[in-house]
């Protein structure tokens, strides 16, 4: 490594570092910034997850209608495409280029107290939860699951799933569903996938959601995590709801005896709040949550942070992280 007289290489490292860091200030504070969050002739580094191929004035639009999209940048790339982003990020992350007919925008930025941007879909597939086997996690004991009647605590922890095909034992308890704190606040638990992390990391770990679109926006739900699953991309919360799609699998025909048209979509559920009453009646309370606390918000988008589980959701679940 090239050195200066009486500087030495680790005092070297510090002055190269500095220097970067300083280019990098000064190349971003030289972005002119429209309205405050987009801008000509810049460009953010990765975290494309979806492009659509539309004119440079619409793509800060798609953006923000596109779940899960916290930032943007237009090229000219196949005759004009909208490259949408996610993650984490401000202003200061962009870059300028050279090419003034790119554009880059923010969305959402700055997310306080260490919140990530993410996602939210619903299900209830009443198959045996993830987390409810042993192994996953340093945890006091798995999540309980139910027999068919979905209120019998099953002591095995190795039961049979009732989404197998043979052999069915094991469902998700019916006290898993969602429920009102406050006009404001809601508990309930989910499958999860979260962005660093895997099942050792996030099973029966709490997360607070702070809602950010749709009629919800403002709301909150602290969320237990008890399931997870390979369709649910990063930072993504599956919340349990019954009636909301069976989803990938299907445990809901064989533990209740009705038929799957009773169940709604696969993904979604059912379309109205009358549907509701369709369900067992032991679970349709969770169902109207839906409709009513949840205003039928569909997938909204959320900022998330992990929280000290409430003991009440432990209470449920009988699993707490060690």
């Amino acid at each position: 490594m090239m050195a200066f007289a009486g500087v030495n290489s680790f005092q070297w490292e510090r002055l190269l570092t500095f220097f970067i860091l300083l280019v990098a200030v000064n190349e971003a504070s030289a972005i002119e910034w429209n309205g405050n969050n987009w801008a000509h002739g810049c460009d953010f580094t990765g975290g494309d997850f979806s492009r659509a191929a539309i004119p440079s004035e619409e793509c800060g639009g798609r953006c923000a209608a596109t779940q899960g999209c916290t930032h943007f940048t237009w090229t000219r790339y196949n005759g004009g495409t909208c490259f949408m982003k996610q993650g984490p990020v401000s202003k200061a992350h962009a870059f300028s280029t050279s090419d003034q007919s790119m554009v880059c925008g923010v969305i959402l930025e700055g997310l306080p107290d260490g919140q990530m941007a993410g996602k939210t879909t619903r299900y209830w597939d009443c198959c045996k939860p993830s987390c409810a086997w042993p192994g996953k996690a340093a945890v006091s004991s798995p999540v309980k699951s139910c027999r068919a009647d979905g209120v019998t605590v099953l002591r095995d922890v190795n039961a049979v799933s009732g989404c197998n095909a043979n052999g069915k034992q094991a469902y998700t308890c019916n006290n898993n569903m969602p429920w009102v704190v406050n006009s404001n606040l809601a508990y309930g638990f989910a499958a999860a996938n979260i962005k660093g992390s895997d099942e050792r990391g996030w099973c029966c770990g709490c997360y607070k959601l702070d809602f950010t679109s749709g009629p919800i926006n403002g709301k909150s739900m602290i969320v237990q995590v008890t399931n997870t699953g390979s369709d649910l991309g990063e930072n993504h919360f599956d919340i349990q709801m019954p009636g909301s799609g069976v989803g990938m699998f299907d445990g809901c025909t064989s533990q209740w005896g009705l038929p799957l048209s009773v169940w709604g979509q696969q993904y979604g559920g059912v379309a109205s709040r009358q549907d509701c009453f369709g369900l067992p009646q032991a679970i349709q309370a969770g169902c109207l949550f839906r409709f009513d606390w949840f205003m039928g918000a569909d997938n909204p988008n959320v900022q998330f942070v992990k929280v000290k589980c409430p003991a009440e959701l432990e209470a449920r679940t009988q699993c707490v992280r060690q």
